[in-house]
């Protein structure tokens, strides 16, 4: 039988998810949501805040002279490409973007990737697209991962929600846990309970439940299903 969680516990029980994604249903079924959030365990990596660029959002260094290493740290999250909304954990954002504005598909553009080149947490790359049309939503999540830490060989993994279930979301992250190198995520999306709450409240919800010495930033987005107005809320550690 299928485990749903509440976001609560599902967040409390790990202190290091690494990068989550989020997409689901609102309850009322009106509305598309997503939220993405990235917690770090290094200065580089918890030196970062998102920032808003019209739809689209992106990150950047919160003191630029602690920079290290721009590489797989500075990246656009989420972009938007008509009535699609793309949210990833890295710069495959604009590979899915510009593929599928060539009449790609989401898993076509994901297939000219790979997991990142960060030896030897080889930290998969995780991905989702919401797509809106005729007053319906569906969506589909995607994770490109090595093999059990074998960067010889990649996993691709995507799972698509067609007419998805009000009030319920699936949540993807990079770590299965904490650990050194850091073990990938495995198996299905997890299943969440969306609770019936509007966006201030479920970004509370979210990232006070992210744990936080880890935690970094935290991007939500409520879509209107018929009309593709939205609603964005960003939350950063550094302020």
């Amino acid at each position: 039988m299928m485990k749903i969680s509440t976001i609560k516990d599902e967040l409390n029980s790990l202190a290091y998810h690494g990068r989550g994604i989020i997409i689901g249903k609102s309850a009322d079924g009106k509305k598309a949501i997503t939220a993405y959030f990235i917690m770090g365990r290094s200065v580089n990596s918890r030196n970062r805040v998102f920032v808003a660029e019209g739809e689209n959002m992106r990150t950047k260094a919160f003191d630029e002279s602690k920079m290290v290493d721009p590489h797989l740290i500075i990246y656009y999250p989420v972009r938007v490409l008509g009535n699609k909304t793309i949210v990833t954990n890295g710069d495959q954002t604009d590979t899915i973007y510009d593929l599928m504005d060539k009449q790609m598909t989401f898993e076509q553009a994901l297939h000219t990737r790979e997991f990142e080149d960060d030896k030897p947490n080889f930290t998969p790359r995780i991905s989702g697209i919401i797509h809106r049309e005729g007053g319906e939503m569906n969506y589909a999540m995607s994770i490109l991962k090595s093999a059990e830490g074998d960067d010889s060989s990649c996993e691709r993994f995507t799972y698509a929600y067609s007419n998805p279930v009000a009030g319920k979301a699936k949540f993807i992250h990079t770590y299965n846990c904490d650990g050194n190198p850091l073990p990938s995520f495995e198996g299905e999306p997890k299943t969440l309970e969306l609770p019936d709450v509007e966006i201030d409240e479920l970004t509370e919800l979210i990232w006070t439940n992210l744990n936080e010495d880890n935690k970094v930033s935290l991007f939500v987005r409520y879509i209107d299903i018929e009309s593709g107005e939205s609603e964005t809320r960003i939350v950063n550690k550094n302020v």
